[in-house]
């Protein structure tokens, strides 16, 4: 089994993040550092990471995470913000699938199964994210287009959302977006393409997989049904 599937399988992270903690130099196989991501593990191997072993998991968990603002989603942070696992404590070992901003909130699944988290995070298999957002002023009917087409921020094309007005109050626009690419500050940085302010950001829906009744900070187990649906992603 190559070397970042099976730190994923542990449930340290997607494989992509394992493949940086490979190159990071952070990965030891049988007491050497390794930072080939073509190494496989085999039976007996033994693999640790910041020095401590790891080992594959065989129960899967699927957590749901109403995040809220002022956390990171990571599993650790080096200047001591809160993450989103000061909410999700469970004794196996789980990470974010994907990550939304600090200020941002709503949906985030949280799971031990790297291989899902691959699936749902890959901008090859375009999963939906859908967003709740409040807009400065009134975006006309041309910015709207623009989003719908496809815009460009620093450099970067974004693909075309699909956009719905909700409505207009006290100088903010209520937009409801859906993304597939999964880009780093996506919407954000797609607003101010237009030269407008993100007033507030809500993840609502990933797929068909909504928050229903979850306040912030609340987290539940996936049920049955969700979770054969997200493995069918």
């Amino acid at each position: 089994m190559r070397i970042n599937k099976y730190l994923s399988g542990c449930g340290i992270d997607s494989r992509r993040k394992c493949e940086k903690l490979v190159e990071d130099g952070r990965v030891r196989l049988n007491g050497k550092v390794i930072t080939a991501l073509g190494t496989d593990v085999k039976d007996g191997d033994v693999v640790e990471l910041d020095g401590r072993r790891v080992t594959l998991t065989f129960k899967k968990v699927y957590v749901m995470l109403n995040k809220p603002k002022g956390c990171v989603c990571t599993v650790s942070d080096e200047k001591g913000r809160k993450t989103v696992l000061d909410f999700v404590k469970l004794k196996e070992r789980i990470f974010p699938v994907g990550r939304l901003d600090y200020d941002t909130e709503g949906l985030l699944l949280l799971t031990n199964d790297g291989e899902l988290a691959n699936k749902i995070t890959h901008p090859k298999n375009a999963v939906k994210k859908v967003y709740s957002v409040r807009v400065e002023g009134e975006p006309s009917a041309a910015e709207l287009k623009r989003l719908r087409n496809g815009v460009e921020y620093n450099g970067v094309k974004y693909a075309p959302a699909v956009v719905t007005v909700i409505g207009t109050e006290n100088d903010e626009t209520k937009l409801e977006i859906t993304v597939t690419e999964g880009k780093n500050h996506e919407i954000k940085n797609m607003i101010e393409s237009l030269g407008r302010r993100v007033m507030f950001l809500k993840r609502i829906a990933i797929g068909n997989l909504r928050l229903g009744g979850l306040s912030r900070g609340e987290w539940r187990f996936l049920n049955s049904r969700e979770t054969e649906y997200i493995k069918s992603l």
